[in-house]
């Protein structure tokens, strides 16, 4: 794994992926070398680079350990107070949508030194992608509406309005919404 005593800062407006490469040649890292050690191909990684590929939370959460920055970073979360509100309002048009087919939008976006990083997200019947996910770290899904099954290694769970689980995020874990639309809260944090 990388490491960066401290990266240099990005620019808060810079697109995901020209954060990744700048950030990637300033610690003199081939595509390859980078997209082994986040488990990414080769062609994924220069798509997101590029702009043309939304990655996971899990991968973003890969990529930012190879190297050897926060989440936030990578988000662009720009520097700020240590405390932040964030406002409804302030999410609309903020969605990402991945490859994966689920839409997110992070919170405290304005904090960029954070040991969590609390997420809001929507996945909607059909459009999920199969295929588990991993990341370092720990993980707490709070749902919000709705209901989805959630598979962390091999013990799948129904969650509805109100239920919750927490768990080891380097463990494979997957969802698959029961409802048409599920709205869930996503808190990831890594051991330090």
């Amino acid at each position: 794994m990388a490491t960066m005593a401290k990266p240099r800062p990005t620019n808060p407006t810079m697109p995901l992926g020209t954060r990744v490469r700048k950030l990637r040649l300033q610690q003199h890292m081939t595509l390859e070398s980078l997209a082994n050690e986040c488990e990414l191909t080769r062609s994924m990684l220069s798509k997101i680079e590029n702009g043309r590929a939304s990655p996971s939370i899990a991968a973003v959460t890969r990529i930012a350990a190879s190297l050897g920055v926060g989440v936030s970073v990578l988000l662009g979360e720009g520097a700020g107070p240590t405390t932040v509100a964030t406002f409804a309002a302030e999410l609309d048009g903020g969605w990402t949508t991945t490859e994966k087919g689920y839409g997110y939008a992070p919170l405290v976006a304005g904090r960029v030194e954070k040991i969590m990083q609390p997420m809001l997200f929507i996945a909607r019947r059909g459009k999920i992608r199969p295929g588990a996910l991993h990341h370092g770290g720990e993980e707490f899904v709070y749902v919000l509406e709705g209901r989805m099954r959630y598979t962390v290694g091999q013990a799948t769970r129904e969650l509805g309005p109100g239920d919750s689980l927490y768990f080891d995020a380097t463990e494979p874990h997957d969802l698959r919404p029961i409802t048409a639309m599920v709205k869930y809260l996503a808190v990831m944090a890594t051991r330090g």
